[in-house]
């Protein structure tokens, strides 16, 4: 897989955790929930967040299109 798909996998899987666990636990995690789609928001718009960071350290290969930049 790639960092593209990396990234949008793990955005999906801690929305839909803290999604349950806002429910189920407590609503306070629904905070964590927000900041996902926050730094989902500004990642549009600058083309960088944390988890991006972390995956290239990873060793995660880049997408085709982000390569050829």
């Amino acid at each position: 897989m790639t960092l593209d798909r990396y990234l949008r996998m793990i955005a999906g899987f801690f929305v839909l955790i803290s999604l349950a666990l806002g429910a189920w636990v407590n609503p306070n995690w629904f905070y964590f929930t927000a900041f996902v789609g926050l730094n989902l928001f500004q990642s549009a718009f600058t083309n960088w967040c944390p988890m991006m960071t972390i995956l290239r350290k990873l060793g995660v290969r880049s997408c085709e299109h982000e390569a050829a930049r």
